[in-house]
């Protein structure tokens, strides 16, 4: 049905007996039609709430529903949100970025290769979230109380 090429912005039409629905479709991300513009376009990858919102304020186009906009709307977003890096190019440009980091072997680099918090978070009790889960230690006791 649709081609699985890096287009960061189409839009296509779909009949269901005989009520058309518009589907909005930016970054390989369907943007949800029941939501208002500003929420819908935060489901894309690289556009957060401040960036929705800059959009918006951009083109003057007042926060409403995504099936109320009109094509020319849609064509002025296209060229909006086309300005930014998003989606599977964004992904890919951070993944590079990263394993350059790697392959340098700087501070960062060596701390994302092993998995731990490189911006200088603490690591003795906290970075459960980049760590992993706690792995007991066999023949290690713990301290009676």
């Amino acid at each position: 049905m649709f081609s699985y090429c890096f287009i960061a912005f189409w839009c296509h039409y779909l009949q269901f007996r005989g009520l058309r629905v518009q589907c909005l479709r930016v970054g390989n991300t369907e943007i949800r039609n029941d939501k208002k513009l500003e929420i819908s376009l935060q489901h894309v990858y690289g556009i957060g709430r401040s960036r929705a919102h800059q959009i918006l304020c951009d083109l003057s186009i007042g926060n409403k529903l995504t099936k109320d906009l009109t094509g020319v709307e849609l064509n002025t977003h296209r060229e909006e949100v086309s300005r930014y890096m998003t989606g599977e190019d964004l992904r890919r440009c951070i993944k590079h970025d990263i394993g350059r980091l790697v392959d340098i072997q700087c501070y960062r680099g060596i701390r994302n290769s092993v998995g731990l918090p490189c911006r200088g978070q603490r690591t003795s009790t906290n970075a459960r979230t980049r760590k992993g889960k706690r792995v007991a230690i066999p023949g290690k006791k713990k301290p009676s109380r």
